[in-house]
């Protein structure tokens, strides 16, 4: 039997899916399942790390928790480079867009200064977990230079890219449809929702939400 595709580990489905990001759409993949067996894991970290090397010198990775931060850090290993994340912060539920935020924790945001960092996701869609790394490494006065992913989903990635100088690595490349929530067709069709618990928000300590 052939080996699975990178896509057909993460078991693409199709519905009325609401991303992270605040948008709306009918593709979803679940890279959370790449997780459970880091030695399938391993050789597309390998293979995005040896792409990144061969466009870009950086100095350190930093991936957004959950995936992104455990494939970063298979990154980073492969490149001898140093290794950071960034937790994730969500306000309340409403229909505003990029309302998570992302945030390195303080212990490891003095060792970006000044550094080259280059962003790590596992799979980028609408650019929430991507967007809120990179404006925190900018915050921290890091100097993001690259995004590598392992899935683009439609043109989101390479416009952010092109707009920020930054180099754009991926195994994978697939079309989307990406609505806001007034724009939404399956809204207005009254299609229901099929949000994966892997994106249902829990309550921290400190007031803020985050996914368990």
């Amino acid at each position: 039997m052939p080996a699975k595709s990178l896509i057909d580990l993460m078991a693409r489905r199709s519905g009325h899916f609401r991303f992270e990001s605040g948008h709306h759409g009918d593709r979803w993949l679940e890279p959370d399942l790449l997780l459970q067996r880091p030695t399938v894991l391993r050789p597309f970290a390998i293979a995005l790390a040896q792409r990144m090397q061969r466009r870009q010198s950086f100095e350190a990775v930093c991936g957004p928790l959950t995936g992104g931060a455990f494939l970063a850090q298979m990154v980073a290993e492969q490149c001898d480079v140093a290794f950071a994340f960034a937790e994730r912060f969500a306000p309340p539920p409403s229909d505003a867009l990029y309302q998570v935020r992302y945030r390195i924790p303080a212990a490891l945001r003095d060792g970006l200064r000044g550094a080259t960092v280059a962003i790590v996701n596992d799979v980028t869609n609408a650019g929430s977990a991507v967007r809120g790394t990179y404006e925190d490494l900018l915050a921290c006065a890091a100097r993001p230079v690259a995004i590598a992913t392992l899935v683009v989903f439609g043109a989101w990635s390479s416009t952010f890219a092109a707009a920020n100088h930054l180099a754009l690595e991926s195994l994978e490349t697939l079309p989307n449809n990406l609505w806001t929530p007034a724009e939404c067709p399956l809204c207005a069709a009254g299609e229901p929702f099929e949000d994966p618990p892997s994106i249902v928000p829990t309550i921290k300590s400190d007031g803020l939400e985050s996914v368990p």
